[in-house]
């Protein structure tokens, strides 16, 4: 498998992409150096927001989510690794399932549920390692729900926030989907469709998602 390809999807050779990572592209900088960095302007640089999740395939196009103020958990993986394979540093998606246990009353509401799937995260391949992150929360809204925002150090796993910072339960990993070399649309596609069944009409027509 290809974790450095450009594709549909992680099209880093978009102005787009460039423009993002144009202060990395320097020697003086580790591939490790480069990877906590760009963690952090991803994190904090669009707002995380899991109600306004599409489903069409240019939904998930690096360059265009880029246009946007904020995104859900895989929008914000896939301008991560969009941004890393454009600097020679291999990146992959990692989906799962996790339940949230604050501030669900909307989730609750929207959802039906408090449980989130597909769950996006990265995996980056740094030290002959490969290492998980999830830049999905950004700082402002770690603040609001009272969590420390996830660090990354790049040595270490950097994608579950377990508790906030009163000890109580944050968020629960419910079940591991695995990594992809690319998008899987028409995963991320089913895996909806068995959870949120409510979203779509009877013929798999999507009738509601813009929540």
């Amino acid at each position: 498998m290809d974790y450095l390809a450009s594709s549909y999807f992680f099209d880093f050779d978009s102005d787009e992409i460039q423009n993002l990572i144009t202060e990395f592209k320097t020697d003086s900088l580790s591939d490790k150096e480069k990877t906590k960095r760009l963690y952090i302007k991803v994190r904090d640089s669009w707002r995380y927001d899991p109600y306004n999740f599409r489903l069409s395939k240019e939904n998930f196009k690096a360059s265009k989510i880029t246009l946007k103020a904020k995104g859900h958990c895989i929008e914000k993986s896939i301008i991560l690794i969009a941004c890393l394979r454009a600097l020679k540093i291999p990146a992959r998606l990692h989906l799962g399932k996790v339940k949230n246990h604050i501030g669900v009353e909307k989730l609750t509401k929207k959802f039906g549920t408090n449980e989130l799937t597909p769950h996006g995260m990265v995996n980056v391949y740094l030290n002959n390692k490969w290492l998980k992150l999830s830049p999905a929360f950004n700082k402002s809204m770690c603040k609001i729900c009272n969590v420390s925002p996830l660090e990354f150090d790049g040595e270490n796993n950097s994608f579950l926030q377990e508790f906030n910072n009163q000890g109580n339960l944050f968020m629960e990993y419910l079940d591991d989907y695995g990594h992809f070399e690319d998008v899987p649309l028409e995963f991320i596609r089913n895996n909806v469709k068995a959870h949120y069944p409510h979203f779509f009409d009877n013929k798999g027509n999507v009738i509601k998602f813009k929540l």
